[in-house]
């Protein structure tokens, strides 16, 4: 059997992932990215983001390679009593185990907490939900489309824009919920580490977005009674400023970079501006000291600005597009991406774990599997009998990659 070695400070936790799409896999990939073995649960028939974007070969497109690497994956027909039998020994020995099923289609399969935590009382059982139980939606399909819009992002952005409603060009739901759900894993894995039990978690999608959106846009509704509409003013006025030849996009926030800004400009006449003396000020003519800090910048070109902006010690860079940010000096210089080999996919362009470790810094070479790559190796290592393997794969109760 084939091994490869994978470091980092996840190495020893055991991930049985059975998400779908997007937020489970891209929580399990961040956490294979830190060392964990992450065993991908897959249907027979694959993940369906294994067909989502471009590919060269089938079922492995750019969105299933950009977010399932470093896992294995094994595809299981979990319909069947023998694939259900087959998921549940796989439990036995791992710390995490990770859906985004229904509750309902859960407890049909006979993959509940209590069916797992009798298998293993150690697991750590979580969930991803569209919305919590106890509420009118609690049965409805969550996508991060519907997310975004119960959570007003796209009312934001028409707010902003003047324009018809739009998402956010991003899976923000999606990708946001996924950051929770990682800090809620690793925190039930720390409460194991000390009492030596296991629970289940339930992350519903829309209350952890509206938590996230909410902390900024509560604003006069933070206090009862309100001391104003919700919406925080400064974020409806912020944008990348146009210079002569493009855009800027800077940050004026405080009273002393204010100031500095003044003073970097020659306007004396809008330092000493009552409106715009103090942040509380700004805030009540926050449009105005918008147009007045742009009547400056368009003045001059993009690198004229930025020039001034650094010579007064003020925050501010040039505006990219997606192919300016994959071509942008710092992250080359850094080694943000990586040019790796897949067996199948050739040559692929990945991007690197961004934080910096000075131990435990994680290290994982595995590529992004294909459907059922690792069916025979995952089952080995559960402890089941090559004659009962091969039975498995020859009644199609499990899928491997055709030899």
């Amino acid at each position: 059997m084939a091994t490869t070695t994978v470091h980092g400070p996840l190495e020893g936790i055991t991930v049985v992932d059975m998400s779908v799409e997007l937020v489970g896999p891209y929580a399990t990939q961040l956490m294979a990215d830190l060392g964990a073995n992450v065993i991908k649960v897959e249907a027979l028939r694959g993940d369906g983001r294994r067909t989502q974007g471009p590919f060269r070969n089938a079922q492995m497109s750019s969105q299933f390679l950009q977010n399932n690497r470093g896992k294995r994956s094994i595809a299981i027909d979990l319909k069947d009593t023998r694939g259900r039998e087959t998921l549940l020994k796989l439990c036995e020995t791992a710390d995490v185990f990770v859906y985004n099923s229904r509750r309902e289609a859960m407890k049909r399969l006979g993959l509940t907490y209590e069916d797992l935590s009798r298998v293993n009382p150690k697991i750590v059982y979580c969930g991803v939900s569209g919305y919590g139980e106890g509420g009118p939606y609690q049965d409805k399909p969550a996508y991060d489309e519907t997310i975004q819009g119960l959570c007003a992002l796209p009312a934001l952005q028409a707010r902003l824009t003047n324009a018809a409603p739009n998402y956010l060009p991003v899976n923000l739901a999606d990708r946001n919920c996924a950051l929770f759900l990682m800090q809620a894993i690793l925190a039930a894995l720390l409460y194991r580490a000390r009492t030596g039990e296991g629970q289940a978690i339930e992350l519903p999608m829309f209350e952890t977005l509206a938590a996230f959106v909410l902390s900024e846009h509560m604003w006069g509704a933070t206090f009862e009674p309100p001391l104003g509409e919700p919406g925080a003013v400064r974020t409806f006025q912020r944008r990348p400023a146009r210079t002569l030849d493009g855009y800027l996009c800077y940050i004026l926030v405080t009273d002393d970079q204010v100031t500095r800004f003044w003073d970097a400009t020659g306007r004396a006449d809008l330092k000493a501006d009552e409106r715009f003396s103090t942040r509380t000020n700004r805030n009540k003519n926050i449009a105005a000291f918008y147009r007045a800090v742009e009547s400056e910048l368009e003045k001059r070109t993009t690198a004229e600005c930025i020039g001034l902006f650094e010579r007064a010690d003020l925050p501010a860079m040039p505006l990219h597009d997606l192919g300016d940010l994959i071509g942008d000096p710092h992250l080359r210089e850094t080694g943000f991406f990586r040019q790796v080999e897949h067996p199948t996919e050739g040559t692929i362009v990945m991007t690197a774990v961004p934080t910096r470790w000075s131990k435990s810094s994680p290290s994982n070479p595995r590529h992004a599997p294909l459907l059922g790559e690792h069916t025979t190796d995952i089952l080995d290592e559960a402890g089941l009998a090559a004659p009962d393997i091969q039975a498995l794969i020859a009644d199609g109760i499990v899928r491997t990659v055709p030899g």
